[in-house]
């Protein structure tokens, strides 16, 4: 039996990156896994059918989770195919980095609504669907300690993200329903590669701040979030976890 047999995980954003090496993760340990994607459906179909090849049990849901009814929708899936929730990663989320000069209403708008507000709609649903309990992971940066130049929306995202995590836990904790964060460096995913940050200056910048001394995958993050939905982080609630090689952009 894995750490996580019985339990059932909604992940959302999990069709690709970090939220699919999550989502992999929590499966390998025997939880039940709902894959939620807002477009990638090929792609989380591949994460739900390697899960289901691997003995555990994954369905698909497409949500926007800035939308109250999609996430609505998300957990009514969830609840119709395994009962209850027990472990959520909001994992869902998008960045962008602009001078000051740059910065759009639209794409403050845009990160602000799926980041922040998708984070708290998506817990606001997981917490009617938790009976007994459960464990909140919600993912932040290491750019909400030390924002770069251009990062000024998006790391105040994740600093809002950090101040949620920290009041929940204390609102959540009577219900038992621990609420922590993952806070990563640069990881090598699809997003960073098209992008380009998984390469060139970016890249070499963010490796001379890493003493671990590469960039991160995807499966760095995952394992401590299978910590942090298992007993073994029991006792742990209110926590930023940096998970980042001790990166300090």
């Amino acid at each position: 039996m894995g750490k996580l047999t019985g339990k059932t995980a909604v992940v959302t954003g999990a069709s690709k990156g970090i939220g699919a090496g999550i989502a992999l993760a929590l499966a390998k340990e025997g939880a039940n896994v709902v894959v939620n994607y807002a477009r990638a459906k090929d792609d989380a179909e591949k994460v739900a059918a390697q899960i289901n090849q691997n003995g555990s049990k994954a369905i698909t849901v497409q949500a926007d989770v800035s939308k109250k009814a999609d996430v609505d929708k998300l957990f009514a899936e969830a609840t119709k195919a395994f009962g209850k929730v027990d472990i959520l990663v909001n994992n869902a989320g998008v960045y962008e980095f602009a001078p000051l000069a740059d910065i759009t209403e639209e794409s403050y708008r845009r990160q602000f609504d799926l980041n922040v507000l998708g984070t708290l709609l998506s817990t606001q649903a997981a917490i009617k669907s938790m009976p007994n309990g459960g464990s909140i992971i919600n993912l932040s940066s290491v750019v909400s300690l030390t924002p770069p130049p251009g990062g000024s929306v998006y790391s105040a995202t994740k600093g809002a993200i950090d101040v949620i995590t920290r009041t929940l836990a204390q609102e959540l904790g009577p219900q038992k329903i621990r609420v922590n964060s993952l806070a990563p460096g640069l990881v090598n995913t699809e997003g960073t590669r098209t992008s380009g940050n998984a390469e060139g200056e970016f890249k070499e910048f963010a490796i001379s701040r890493t003493p671990l001394g590469r960039v991160g995958e995807p499966d760095d993050i995952a394992k401590v979030a299978v910590f942090l939905a298992s007993d073994d982080s029991a006792w742990m609630t209110g926590e930023v976890l940096p998970v980042a090689g001790g990166a300090r952009l």
